[in-house]
C-alpha cells in the first residue's frame, strides 16, 4: 500500500487494519502452536527425551517417537507447510507482482532503485524463514546430521 498507493496509506492501513491483521497472526499463530503442542504430548516416546539439539524441535521429537501416532503429527507438519507455502505465494507473490508493477511507474530511475532496495530485505528475510522452515521439515531422514539440524533450526528460529 506505501508503494502502490502512497496517498491512500492512511486511510487504507488505519489502526483498525492493524489490529486485524495482528489479530489474525496471533489467532492463527495460536492455534497452530495448540495443534501441534497437543499432538507432540500425546505422543508415547520410547526412546528416552534427551535430544540432540539445542532446539526443541517437533521433527527430532519424532524420532523419539516409537509408534504410528507420530504420522499424525507429520501429517500436519505437512499440512503446515502447505498453508505455509499458500500464504507465501499469496501474500509475497501477488503483493510483489503489484509492488514491482508500481514501482516499474515511477518515472525516475533513482526513484525506482530506492523503491527496489527498500523492498528487498523484507524480501529476501521472508525467503530465508521459509525456505529454511521447509527444508527443516520435509527433508528425508537420512539427511538428518545433528550439526546440519542445529544450524537450519538456528537459520529459521533465531535470524
Amino acid at each position: 500500500v506505501a508503494i502502490c498507493k502512497p496517498l491512500h496509506y492512511g486511510t487504507l492501513l488505519g489502526s483498525r487494519a492493524c489490529v486485524h491483521m495482528a489479530a489474525a497472526a496471533w489467532g492463527s499463530a495460536f492455534l497452530y502452536a495448540v495443534l501441534h503442542t497437543a499432538n507432540t504430548f500425546s505422543l508415547p516416546l520410547c526412546q528416552g527425551n534427551a535430544l540432540d539439539q539445542f532446539f526443541c524441535e517437533i521433527p527430532q521429537i519424532l524420532k523419539l517417537s516409537c509408534s504410528d501416532f507420530y504420522l499424525r503429527e507429520a501429517g500436519l507438519l505437512v499440512v503446515s507447510v502447505c498453508f505455509a507455502f499458500g500464504c507465501f505465494v499469496f501474500d509475497m507473490v501477488l503483493s510483489y507482482v503489484q509492488i514491482f508493477r508500481a514501482v516499474l511507474r515511477i518515472p525516475s530511475e533513482q526513484g525506482q532503485h530506492k523503491a527496489f532496495f527498500t523492498c528487498l530485505p523484507h524480501l529476501a528475510v521472508v525467503s530465508l524463514f521459509i525456505s529454511t522452515g521447509i527444508f527443516a521439515y520435509l527433508k528425508p531422514p537420512s539427511m538428518s546430521y545433528p550439526s546440519l539440524d542445529l544450524v537450519v533450526s538456528f537459520l529459521y528460529s533465531v535470524v
